[in-house]
């Protein structure tokens, strides 16, 4: 009798203490099994306030980061520190104080511009031209200049209109609506260039016969080789007139902050400073 009371005692003090006569491995695998799910919440709260900081440092003075490609004057250029600078540079980092951020800009090849939006940089600013293409891969802000395309040819050259440039040989920078129209000109072949500046001096030595371009640097250009090119308005190869804005990510709350300080730059006469400092317009 005194045995069966021991043993049953001896029962109830195994069930009250969970662990004093339970399976050694047993008790571990249950204090791991709980360290793990403590360890895991605290992982994903560490991971939830991350993105709320980060969220937060994209809207109250934080730091974006614009990829550009400064080989498009005057919109980018290298400046005489080596930095991008024009006026798509001044432009968005006048933005950027409307928006209460810091703005860097980095230079980087043209046609690498959209893929790098919402993961290597914060969005592009570039005289990107506004395309069905584009929009499938970014949003827009709203457009900020007009341009259209012009022809840079040879000084004596004889090309003049669009039946001229068939079967020719075009440069154009890579990526560059140039680039596009070049390749829809029968039997063309488009001779694309990281830089606008490359296709103009091949232009310049007989490796080109024209050069399709915006307005702007085709005017640049034009004055940098004076008397060895001549510049042609698209128009008058049935050339359309285009939009540049800024690209941002898919779904982006910066479009319409974007959008705000644009307008808000305009109406306080920032940016007519800008084109007249910058385009002479």
């Amino acid at each position: 009798m005194k045995k069966a009371i021991a043993m049953l005692l001896a029962t109830v003090m195994c069930t009250a203490m969970l662990t004093g006569c339970g399976s050694d491995s047993a008790a571990n695998e249950s204090s791991q099994a709980s360290g793990s799910s403590v360890t895991e919440t605290a992982a994903a709260t560490t991971t939830e306030v991350a993105a709320t900081t980060e969220a937060a440092d994209k809207t109250e003075g934080g730091v974006l980061v614009f990829g550009t490609n400064a080989e498009f004057p005057p919109f980018e250029y290298v400046g005489d520190d080596g930095e991008p600078d024009g006026f798509d540079v001044a432009l968005i980092k006048a933005v950027g104080e409307k928006l209460g951020m810091e703005v860097q800009v980095e230079n980087m090849e043209f046609d690498s511009l959209v893929s790098s939006i919402g993961n290597r940089i914060d969005g592009a600013i570039a005289g990107m031209t506004v395309t069905d293409d584009r929009k499938e891969q970014v949003d827009f802000s709203d457009a900020y200049y007009e341009a259209v395309q012009f022809v840079i040819v040879p000084a004596d050259s004889e090309i003049a209109a669009a039946d001229d440039l068939k079967n020719k040989t075009i440069g154009c920078q890579l990526g560059t609506t140039g680039m596009f129209l070049a390749e829809d000109i029968e039997g063309a072949t488009a001779q694309t260039y990281n830089r606008a500046i490359d296709a103009v001096n091949d232009l310049v030595n007989g490796r080109v016969d024209a050069v399709i371009i915006d307005k702007n640097p085709a005017e640049v250009f034009n004055t940098k080789f004076e008397g060895k090119v001549k510049i042609i308005d698209g128009a008058d190869f049935g050339f359309e007139a285009e939009e540049y804005a800024i690209a941002l990510p898919k779904g982006s709350e910066l479009v319409e902050q974007v959008n705000q300080a644009l307008a808000d730059l305009k109406a306080d006469g920032t940016f007519d400073a800008l084109v007249a400092e910058y385009i002479g317009e």
